[in-house]
């Protein structure tokens, strides 16, 4: 499928897909997105919540490696020891990957953001002394662990062009790879979803949501 290099609001890069009109993050920030969205409602959110030392992330869709990033980022600023997971069936191609500009946008080296991409697949590595990456090769509709999360970042592309991804199994996966307390968190509001995070027995808020967008989901696992 065609891709295409775009800037967003706040001058970071993401990739467009046209055939389908959807894109890794929002135009309206993508970094100003993942911030919102995963880091502040969902990583911080649990850190601060149950006082956190320690903690495992799982993430669905490791697209651009922004996510991971901001986590490593935000292990190593607040001394959190954090084990991150990230499930991908496409990863993107060396030449993409050297598109993006975070590093400029967040005043850091460019080689921290390489060593997510460099890491192998499958293999474990420690970015810094407070982040340890595993990036995983699957498929959202057939992974499954044994390992319990703590936090979950469901940023798989909207229902819109891949339904399949947002459908109740897949949530129920994500309720029962969830630790106690465990966080649950996306971009998404939509309402068959809020109702089936419901009936699998999570407490659903909606809250603000990023730039551009009113409101977001986040679930907890009690």
């Amino acid at each position: 499928m065609k891709k295409q290099i775009i800037t967003t609001a706040d001058g970071s890069k993401t990739i467009h897909f046209p055939e389908w009109n959807e894109s890794y993050h929002s135009k309206h920030g993508a970094i100003q997105e993942a911030q919102h969205v995963y880091i502040k409602s969902g990583l911080d959110f649990r850190c601060k919540r149950h006082q956190s030392s320690s903690l495992s992330v799982l993430e669905f869709g490791f697209g651009t490696g922004l996510n991971a990033y901001l986590t490593a980022i935000y292990a190593k600023e607040n001394q959190v020891k954090i084990t991150y997971h990230s499930v991908e069936k496409f990863p993107l191609s060396q030449q993409e990957i050297s598109d993006f500009n975070f590093d400029k946008i967040l005043k850091t080296k460019q080689i921290d953001f390489n060593k997510l991409h460099e890491t192998e697949w499958e293999s474990p590595l420690k970015i810094n002394d407070s982040f340890q990456l595993k990036k995983i090769l699957a498929d959202f509709q057939s992974f499954t662990s044994k390992d319990k999360y703590d936090v979950i970042f469901f940023d798989a592309f909207g229902s819109r062009v891949q339904p399949e991804l947002w459908v109740k199994p897949i949530l129920q996966n994500c309720y029962d790879m969830l630790s106690k307390h465990g966080v649950w968190v996306t971009y998404s509001c939509k309402g068959s979803v809020r109702r089936d995070l419901e009936d699998i027995g999570f407490k659903v808020e909606k809250i603000a949501g990023p730039p551009g967008k009113r409101e977001m989901l986040r679930a907890i696992k009690f």
